[in-house]
């Protein structure tokens, strides 16, 4: 079954994403190198205006790109309806600095008809660390995505 979500993620395979429907995704810029059907990979270059006093990736940014990228990933999976975040748990590992390349991983854990369950990390592959691991749940709302979308 043809999947419109997918089939425009793999248009921009290794590069800066320019087309999605998150203004949010947009601003932060993030290169897509992975997508399949649940699941996706973002790099992103950590930016000064990402950071906390300390010079490090500012763990609110963190959980926005997590939140963010759950619900790209939850899209990738063609349903009729979007689904809103109930909860977002996030254990915070390692540090990252300005500068740093990351690079944000989810894999849906399973997908009910009202509850998603998506998995996600943070890594900095080329010192091989976890930055942070999360889950999210999110729940079928009433809007529908619309169909030139799915």
């Amino acid at each position: 079954m043809e999947n419109k979500v997918t089939d425009s993620l793999k248009e921009q395979l290794n590069q800066v994403i320019t087309r999605s429907p998150s203004a949010f995704m947009l601003w932060l810029g993030p290169v897509l190198r992975a997508v399949d059907e649940g699941s996706l990979t973002f790099e992103f270059t950590v930016a000064r205006h990402m950071t906390n006093p300390a010079g490090t990736l500012h763990g609110g940014m963190t959980a926005a790109i997590m939140d963010d990228i759950v619900g790209a990933t939850i899209l990738s999976l063609g349903r009729q309806h979007f689904f809103t975040t109930i909860n977002n748990a996030i254990d915070y590992l390692s540090p990252a600095k300005e500068g740093d390349v990351i690079t944000a991983k989810t894999q849906v854990i399973r997908a009910g008809r009202q509850v998603i369950n998506v998995q996600f990390e943070l890594w900095n592959l080329p010192r091989k660390r976890l930055l942070a691991r999360g889950y999210s749940n999110a729940l079928r709302t009433e809007i529908e995505v619309p169909e030139s979308f799915r």
